[in-house]
């Protein structure tokens, strides 16, 4: 490129190179002929200029140098940044860029070395198109001449350019002055394009829609003629059907008038049928008042039932022996029969018991002696956890009907008490002892009551009695192990009614809630190892069921508490015993337990007396039972026995505190119904 060519043509140059002018007449008011050329005639005006400039080769270096002459090319960079700010208001931000480039792009003239050709440094060729013969190295006189005329020579030339500079510079503030106007012009013609192609896309999409709105016409037109020919089938088969359903609705009509006629007799038969329902309703309620009476005269006939058995019955249950124990002698545990023969339920039990420090005149042993019981039933090694809660389903179901009730698990330690009450270990069903059981039945019961009007609650609680003192088993938390701050109170003032405080009543209504208590309880319950038992339990555990029950429609309610009690090991203090720490605290802990049986059994024998006073304060355990164990209560106590030989004379106490037990006999028990 020229390096001196003009920046109006660099300007224009780069405004033609980003987008061309659209060719319209102008809208501004200009004057003068200047102002209305167009940039190509102003480059054609300023095209000598450009040729004069083309021959400045040699001469470049020595003109730049030159302290006077202001050089177009060397003009400063902020009178260009200024010039482009000016258009770029006027011209818009894409001319304004390209001015900007065009002057920033004016660097200063290198310089040029001297060039040999004649016409370079302005010296004329000779004739005959010769080159002037270069002067030799030796001639530095004739080389100062040539050097002195070519100074003269690059004067005047300077001179020249000063004067074609100044012109340059006019010329460049009117090209400025025509850039703004063209630039102002432009943004017009600008805004006119942008409408006329937003027009332009605008029409397009019209025409787009409209060819879109075309197709879719089609393709629906399509659609309806198909539909019109599937129409006029359907109207012929539906007119052929007309016709099927115009004989149809003959005939149904035929068919109405029958039905009339029948209706007519119909609505005789339903004014009898309301008659024989309203005659109905009062036999249902003349039936229920009766089924009423039934239920009242069941729970009568079943206490009378269980008062005949004994409202103090006394069961034995012998456990089966457990793997690794020795097997017990022949004859050391007989069940005679009963008085109907094998098939009545054994009811005797016969323990024999042989002693070695007697014997004959002989010297022979002395023969066993044998001890002959009878309970109001006897349970065999072999007798599982469900046929023993058979015996005992209806004394629980007397709970339902308003009357007290408790069971007592007694015997020694290891004979099977807490299997008894609770179940085995393992969830196994045909394991599961009385309180599941009891729990269940109650359950199911008062679900078939509820169709007779009755509603039941089940509130539960779960203590144990451990050296006087009382425990809560179903405690989490920071409350386990707070059992001292147990006590029994009155529920309030002139109330029979105890409660233990600071203890939890946990309502039930299904056999799962039953059993996450068992297990709490079960975690929680004071054992330790003793000499019969590797994991004894050293405590008394009462869970008592406060049953509610109401028949909102006759005003009815009813109310009583299931206690199953599972008593501590009871066993014999040996007093020549030797003991250390440890036992002497399982002294202390049999001499609490045989202390509150034997309370027990005062309790028994004076409520069998008709004693004026009873002993219940004597033993946390008796004042806790003491409203299941009053005339109105029904007992049934559980001697457990273990059927080794080496635990005969315990197993004998046991016999022997139950069957006194069993000759007791209380009064007729009281409903608690309001």
């Amino acid at each position: 490129a020229d390096p001196l060519r003009s920046p109006l043509l660099e300007v224009k140059g780069n405004i033609e190179l980003k987008r061309p002018l659209i060719k319209a007449p102008s809208q501004l008011p200009l004057s003068g002929s200047r102002l209305k050329r167009r940039p190509d005639q102003m480059e054609d005006g300023l095209e000598p200029e450009k040729k004069r400039t083309r021959g400045l080769g040699a001469t470049t270096k020595i003109t730049t140098s030159h302290p006077r002459v202001p050089s177009l090319t060397t003009v400063p960079q902020t009178q260009g940044q200024t010039t482009a700010q000016k258009v770029s208001k006027k011209t818009g931000p894409r001319c304004s860029t390209a001015i900007a480039t065009g002057l920033k792009n004016q660097k200063p003239v290198p310089a040029v070395p001297v060039q040999k050709s004649g016409r370079a440094s302005g010296v004329p060729p000779m004739a005959g198109g010769k080159k002037p013969s270069k002067r030799p190295a030796w001639d530095l006189k004739g080389q100062l001449c040539d050097l002195n005329a070519e100074l003269k020579r690059c004067r005047e030339r300077t001179q020249t350019l000063d004067q074609e500079n100044q012109q340059l510079q006019d010329q460049l503030r009117d090209a400025q002055q025509q850039v703004k106007a063209l630039g102002t012009e432009r943004t017009t013609l600008e805004g006119h394009l942008a409408k006329v192609q937003a027009q332009a896309e605008q029409g397009q999409q019209e025409l787009k829609n409209l060819r879109a709105c075309v197709l879719e016409l089609e393709e629906r037109l399509s659609t309806q003629e198909g539909l019109v020919q599937e129409l006029q089938k359907k109207q012929v088969e539906l007119q052929e059907e007309r016709r099927g359903l115009t004989s149809q609705l003959e005939e149904k009509e035929r068919r109405l008038q029958t039905s009339e006629a029948a209706l007519s007799s119909s609505q005789a038969e339903v004014a009898s049928l309301r008659q024989e329902t309203v005659a109905q309703a009062a036999l249902l309620t003349e039936r229920e008042e009766r089924l009423h009476g039934l239920e009242m005269e069941r729970r009568r006939l079943h206490n009378q039932l269980q008062e005949l058995k004994g409202n103090i019955r006394v069961f034995c249950r012998v456990r089966p022996v457990l793997p690794g124990e020795p097997t017990p002698p022949p004859g050391l545990l007989l069940f005679p029969s009963g008085p109907g023969g094998p098939s009545d339920p054994p009811t005797r039990l016969s323990l024999s018991r042989s002693d070695e420090r007697r014997g004959t005149l002989s010297g022979a042993p002395a023969p066993p002696t044998r001890h002959d019981f009878s309970f109001d039933r006897v349970f065999p090694p072999g007798s599982g956890q469900d046929e023993v809660f058979e015996e005992i389903a209806m004394l629980v179901q007397s709970a339902l009907d308003g009357y007290p009730v408790c069971i007592f698990a007694y015997g020694q330690t290891g004979s099977g008490k807490t299997f008894t009450m609770e179940g085995g270990p393992g969830g196994d069903p045909q394991l599961e002892g009385l309180i599941p059981r009891a729990l269940r039945h109650l359950f199911s019961v008062a679900q078939e009551l509820s169709g007779q009007g009755w509603t039941y609650s089940f509130v539960a609680s779960y203590v144990e009695i451990y050296n006087e003192t009382v425990r809560d088993l179903l405690a989490t938390g920071t409350r386990k192990g707070q059992g001292g701050e147990c006590e029994i109170r009155r529920a309030g003032p002139g109330s029979e009614e105890l409660t233990v405080t600071n203890a939890r009543y946990v309502p039930v209504s299904c056999e799962k809630e039953v059993e996450a208590l068992l297990h709490l309880a079960r975690q929680n319950r004071a054992v330790a190892r003793t000499a019969q038992n590797e994991r004894s339990s050293r405590s008394h555990s009462v869970f008592q069921l406060q049953i509610s029950g109401e028949h909102s429609s006759r005003g009815l309610q009813c109310g009583a508490p299931l206690s199953l009690v599972d008593l501590a090991g009871s066993e014999r203090l040996d007093p020549g015993l030797a003991l250390g720490p440890g036992e002497r605290e399982r002294l202390r802990e049999t001499q609490a337990i045989n202390s509150s049986l034997s309370t027990l059994g005062l309790v028994i024998m004076a409520l069998s007396n008709k004693e004026s006073h009873v002993p219940y304060r004597n033993s946390k355990l008796t004042y806790l039972l003491q409203n299941s164990l009053g005339g109105s209560a029904k007992m049934l106590m559980f001697v457990n026995i273990s059927p080794l030989e080496e635990n005969v004379s315990e197993s004998l106490n046991s016999l022997r505190f139950a069957s006194k037990v069993n000759q007791c006999v209380i009064g007729t028990a009281q409903a608690n119904r309001k």
